[in-house]
């Protein structure tokens, strides 16, 4: 279920059609995702964040949390992978209903290469980068980092 950054539902054909009026007015549409552990699961909150369009101050978003069980993700990269798999496949059904959309996809991984995530940066770029994506990670992954990151918790 997604729900608007005010935290009220709305259905994905609604989120479809704000994301083509934005697309329109020449705005980027950011894709991000994080995650959390828990005692017991791993909850993946994942973003679509419409911002940059002419004559917009400012910018909105939609998320979606997906629940499973930690045993599931057991390691770190497992869970990064996972991160970028759910944004690449919402990128895919967003292109799939409007292929002309610009789509950003924000990965939470570190630039620096001495952070825990920052080994793997790489492998996560090139995975969204061969999937036909542009992609930022830390510190400019913004959508991931901070917006997806506050409804992972």
């Amino acid at each position: 279920m997604w729900h608007s950054g005010a935290g009220i539902r709305v259905g994905i054909e609604h989120i479809f059609r704000e994301i083509e009026k934005h697309s329109k007015n020449n705005g980027v549409t950011f894709i991000g995702c994080d995650s959390q552990i828990t005692r017991n699961q791993c909850t993946f909150s994942t973003v679509i964040c419409l911002h940059g369009a002419d004559g917009q101050s400012g910018g909105y978003y939609f998320f979606k949390k997906e629940k499973t069980q930690r045993k599931s993700y057991p390691t770190m990269v497992l869970r990064l992978l996972k991160e970028v798999e759910l944004s690449i496949q919402l990128g895919y059904k967003i292109l799939e209903q409007h292929p002309q959309v610009d789509i950003e996809i924000h990965i939470d991984a570190n630039s620096k290469k001495t952070e825990p995530t920052g080994k793997f940066a790489d492998m996560l770029m090139g995975y969204a980068k061969g999937a036909g994506f542009r992609c930022k990670i830390k510190p400019e992954a913004w959508a991931s980092n901070s917006i997806a990151d506050k409804h992972s918790k």
